[in-house]
């Protein structure tokens, strides 16, 4: 008997598995296993020791996503016509909500994911052209607030998550924080080959953060990149072979929390402002300026001297790997 019943208990986990790496199939016309993206993630287990793929057929979702399950593919039929938007405004959000877990178009509390070949938008700022003062019950003072298009509009906001992984997708928004993944005590992101708009500190980083072949493009705001390291002296954001462009005299980067940049082999179009990355004295930083420079060119113009090579005589551009930067606790081409 017993025997025989850890037999049907093996048995039931193989189908388990051999069901969990079944793709998932979402299709707005009926056509597939859900016609929601939010369906189909409710249809799954909270967690799985195998991924679980959602791939999403061409189509414009308007959904509001959330991610609390662990080991979760999210995968496009194409990026630029699989398309998940919502217009939101993180100051009007906040007004009767006490936490930013809503505030974006995909908001994600799990660990191990993966969005591939996917444009994620909050196109609050694109298709909301006037300012307007709404009730805001946790305005302590006014009991209002004015709600304006260059304020905070998240496409992908992360809470604990660690572990997430962006493959060719398209991040847009109009102003601020656009990919805000955030973890300040473990947080380990990885982006390749996507493209990030936005205002103010459209990527913005906490943790660790690679990004590689990416482009950024900025739309408005004093700032494209930033990061907050404060979590750990070792956590950096690194960027490689990567593109920036925007509005003409847009500015680069800026911080206000402990941060570390290593910003390598990256091209600045003509219209980057004479600008380095910059503090801003809303916090004391004890760790120091740690900016760091390699091979950086600016398109059509002459290049200015503050990205000029500055690495420490300690390190080589070629050490700057995906293993160096996560301390082999992860490695996103594998797993």
């Amino acid at each position: 008997m017993k025997k025989g019943f850890g037999l049907a208990i093996l048995m039931l986990d193989m189908m388990f598995n051999c069901r969990a790496q079944v793709k998932i199939v979402v299709d707005q016309q009926g056509r597939a296993d859900f016609k929601t993206i939010v369906e189909a993630i409710n249809s799954l287990p909270d967690s799985s020791a195998t991924t679980r793929t959602i791939f999403i057929r061409k189509g414009t979702y308007r959904e509001k996503i959330f991610i609390s399950k662990h080991n979760i593919v999210f995968e496009g039929e194409d990026r630029d016509k699989t398309i998940i938007t919502q217009d939101i405004a993180r100051d009007e959000w906040r007004c009767d909500h006490p936490d930013d877990w809503g505030v974006a178009t995909m908001n994600v509390n799990g660990t191990d994911i993966t969005l591939k070949n996917l444009t994620v938008a909050n196109d609050y700022g694109f298709n909301v052209k006037e300012t307007k003062t709404i009730d805001c019950p946790n305005d302590t003072v006014t009991h209002k607030r004015t709600i304006t298009i260059n304020g905070h509009q998240m496409a992908l906001r992360t809470m604990k998550a660690t572990r997430l992984k962006a493959i060719n997708c398209h991040f847009r928004a109009y102003a601020g924080d656009t990919v805000s993944p955030w973890n300040t005590a473990d947080g380990m992101f990885y982006f390749k080959d996507c493209i990030m708009e936005g205002g103010v500190d459209f990527y913005c980083p906490r943790g660790w953060a690679w990004a590689e072949n990416c482009s950024f493009f900025a739309n408005t705001g004093p700032a494209s990149i930033w990061h907050d390291g404060s979590g750990d002296p070792d956590q950096k954001t690194v960027l490689i072979n990567c593109r920036f462009d925007g509005y003409p005299g847009f500015k680069l980067g800026r911080y206000h929390r402990e941060a570390q940049f290593y910003i390598v082999d990256c091209h600045f179009s003509k219209n980057m402002a004479d600008t380095l990355i910059y503090h801003v004295p809303t916090t004391s930083i004890k760790w120091g300026e740690r900016i760091y420079y390699y091979n950086c060119h600016r398109d059509g113009g002459k290049d200015f001297g503050w990205y000029a090579n500055n690495f420490p005589a300690s390190l080589k551009a070629d050490e700057i790997t995906i293993s160096w930067l996560f301390k082999n606790k992860w490695n996103p081409l594998t797993n």
